[in-house]
């Protein structure tokens, strides 16, 4: 019988999805949890992915024409108030300030003093917020249309965590614009939706499917909620991305009105946006596997280690200025307009040790370098997307560096939708659905499942029953879809369009 083979991860993916992830985080060194009930700590690695989502995110925003702004981390109770589905839909999540200071209580302790007049709502989203300064920038269509984005962190009261996918505190962008028309609204909900299926795709290497959310999943308050959509290694679907079509239902909350031409005044059309630090959950679980963290160049902390491999001291000065040249010709190179980022790896410890350590980090490319490869002009390298090993002349090294990370990064991507591919179908037979989505083991039921393409017929009942049956929802109405006469999936009834249904996170 042969032997499983031994993996840096374990559990595997196959063994046990959830925990598998737990360990890649904890392997790679990402983040941890921290002495605040749900929140976490991420550390330097995790956190150089988010400044890398940060800096390219905010330069694709900065490119449409949006500015950056910041605004208050408390929200007036009476602030939500005014926008009744919008708290309702929030309520359960929000984090409560109602005293402004603590004082001695008698016994060693502290305790809460002075009450404020009114509680303060701890941000769990800024509508409300950013809208009152929205009244107070928006007079005549002369300001509009009023485009601003925030880098923010925010707090929602989850029972259940679960390390960059779900916190109580978390860090994300949110965009917040302004519009005389109806049409100029919708049109910057549908860009800044292809804003985040670029990035996805193209340097998360994700691939993602667009659609709109139904009644029942939109964002509380929206008119339309439009969402990216990826598959992850256990077949769930992870929301990626939203961008939010208001209409005039917080403009009239927030009284944000404005002159026309015509001298006429007119409540404004108003949009939302948002990513998160959930990226990183979504680029783990697409990419990993059961040896660690799988990171695409365009998106790494670091492009390369060097590992000089040496027996003393004076092999190690030896092999180091061997490498400093390369390195020093690397630094002249840009990749997609980031320099690029290097690391050595020169502890005292063995090469295999040093070497599996950036394998669990999930840098794209290990260089290795001993007496043997100086002897031979030559260096001997890992791609972190296959498991093999070549070794390289040092010139052509650098000279094919940039088209080695694109490789990587196509190979990665292309992998993720080979995946989803296989893992998606199409489903008209309503036995052939619950089968699909029933776990064959309800001791691992996330290794079951995938995509299902199937008719529905718009009908909120017969989405809230396969929920309430599966726990399976309706993710999105791709938009790509075309129509077709077909049958719902749950009650037979007429249905023009196929929408992808999952288990999700």
């Amino acid at each position: 019988m042969a032997k499983n083979k031994k993996t840096a991860i374990v559990p595997t993916r196959e063994e046990n999805y959830p925990q598998w992830y737990q360990e890649v985080i904890k392997a790679a060194d990402l983040a941890e949890n921290s002495d605040v009930r749900g929140s976490m700590v991420i550390k330097p690695w995790g956190y150089s992915i988010w400044e890398n989502i940060h800096d390219i995110l905010d330069e694709m925003f900065k490119d449409t024409g949006h500015k950056n702004a910041y605004f208050p981390l408390f929200i007036p109770k009476s602030f939500f108030e005014k926008e009744a589905e919008h708290v309702e839909g929030f309520a359960k999540e929000c984090a409560v300030v109602t005293h402004s200071r603590l004082e001695p209580d008698g016994k060693g302790g502290l305790k809460p003093a002075s009450p404020l007049t009114e509680e303060l709502i701890v941000r769990p989203t800024s509508e409300t917020i950013i809208g009152a300064s929205f009244a107070k920038w928006v007079k005549s269509y002369r300001d509009l249309p009023l485009l601003i984005n925030q880098w923010a962190n925010v707090v929602r009261w989850e029972m259940r965590t679960r390390l960059f996918l779900r916190t109580a505190e978390f860090l994300w962008q949110e965009g917040h614009t302004v519009h005389a028309t109806s049409k100029e609204a919708i049109e910057e909900t549908m860009k800044m939706l292809d804003v985040y299926s670029d990035f996805a795709q193209n340097v998360l290497a994700i691939p993602v499917i667009k659609g709109k959310k139904t009644e029942s999943e939109k964002f509380p308050g929206a008119v339309d909620t439009y969402c990216i959509e990826a598959m992850m290694q256990d077949k769930k679907a992870l929301q990626a991305g939203t961008s939010h079509y208001l209409g005039q239902n917080f403009a009239k909350a927030s009284n944000i009105k404005y002159q026309s031409k015509e001298g006429k005044e007119e409540f404004a059309w108003t949009t939302s946006w948002g990513v998160s630090t959930r990226l990183i959950g979504a680029l783990i679980m697409a990419h990993s596997d059961d040896n660690g963290l799988v990171i695409p160049p365009r998106i790494a902390p670091s492009h390369v280690v060097f590992i000089p491999i040496f027996k003393n001291d004076d092999e190690k000065e030896k092999v180091l200025n061997y490498i400093n040249p390369l390195i020093e010709n690397l630094k002249k190179l840009r990749y997609h307009d980031r320099k690029i980022r290097i690391e050595i790896d020169s502890r005292d410890i063995s090469g295999g040790e040093r070497g599996w350590h950036w394998i669990k980090k999930g840098i794209p490319l290990r260089v290795e370098v001993g007496p043997r490869d100086m002897a031979n002009n030559s260096l001997f390298v890992g791609r972190r997307d296959q498991d093999k090993k070549f070794g390289i002349n040092k010139d052509e090294f650098i000279e094919s560096f940039i088209n080695l990370l694109d490789e990587i990064q196509k190979n990665i991507y292309e992998k993720a939708l080979k995946f989803r591919d296989e893992n998606t179908v199409k489903i008209d037979n309503k036995e052939e659905f619950y089968k699909f989505f029933t776990p064959k083991n309800k001791q691992r039921p996330e290794i079951h499942g995938g995509f299902a393409m199937s008719h529905w017929c718009g009908s909120e009942e017969c989405e809230s029953k396969i929920k309430e049956d599966l726990k399976v929802t309706i993710r999105a109405i791709p938009l790509d879809e075309p129509f077709e006469d077909g049958k719902c999936i749950y009650c037979q009834n007429k249905s023009e369009k196929r929408v992808l249904f999952s288990k999700s996170y």
